[in-house]
């Protein structure tokens, strides 16, 4: 049988790949975040996601260091669900995801948590990201600067603020969390390559059957620009 090359044999040699686990109240925006990343498109219709979405991202750090992203959207109902713990075990990073204006999905956030603590050994804690969505909103902004640095502190936790609309900061978030999790440097040029404001477009998706769970994967690629 033909021998694979060797340059094919190294790139598949440092191709990493994570598992992001993305956590949150129904209605705060996570899988607008994913989409907005993976697709780079917002819908404009509210979709509640039943059970779990999968969305795959390919992306390269510098170094020249090939990653594959496995993100688990999960509805923000499962957090009484006995599935829960196996979705999230495993997990590289989480994500935790609450809306600036909805002040109950931060409180909801020590559910999410306990869930977390619950799932992990304190020494195969995944990385934690604290996230608050829709800062295109920040004129009724309900949750205050401080609870949320005072949350990030406490869990030891990366802080991001994004607006899954407008595209601001959504792929800079996964880019970085990417690089934290290979142990990449990333300058401040390369953040700032990431960084993406797209003007949100109007799609019209079919909606899910609460009664037929179901499980989407799309697969698309993302190189980091690097000047």
């Amino acid at each position: 049988p033909q021998q694979p090359r060797h340059s094919d044999y190294h790139e598949e040699l440092v191709q990493l790949q994570y598992k992001i686990v993305v956590l949150g109240d129904g209605a705060v925006g996570k899988t607008s975040i994913c989409m907005r990343f993976t697709e780079d498109h917002f819908a404009q219709r509210y979709k509640q996601t039943v059970g779990l979405d999968f969305f795959i991202k390919n992306l390269v750090l510098p170094g020249d260091i090939h990653i594959a992203l496995q993100i688990w959207d999960i509805g923000g109902q499962s957090v009484g669900s006995k599935m829960i713990r196996n979705y999230i075990f495993g997990a590289h990073a989480i994500l935790l995801v609450y809306d600036i204006t909805a002040y109950e999905s931060f409180q909801n956030l020590d559910e999410w948590l306990h869930l977390v603590t619950q799932t992990f050994p304190a020494e195969q804690m995944p990385l934690l990201a604290l996230i608050g969505n829709k800062k295109d909103l920040q004129h009724i902004r309900s949750v205050r600067l401080e609870n949320h640095y005072t949350l990030v502190e406490k869990h030891q936790m990366s802080s991001h603020f994004m607006s899954a609309k407008a595209g601001d900061a959504v792929h800079s978030c996964f880019f970085k969390i990417a690089a934290d999790l290979s142990n990449v440097v990333l300058t401040h040029q390369d953040v700032d390559g990431t960084s993406k404001v797209i003007e949100a477009q109007i799609v019209n998706h079919p909606q899910n059957d609460p009664s037929q769970p179901q499980v989407v994967i799309k697969e698309t690629n993302s190189r980091c620009l690097i000047q």
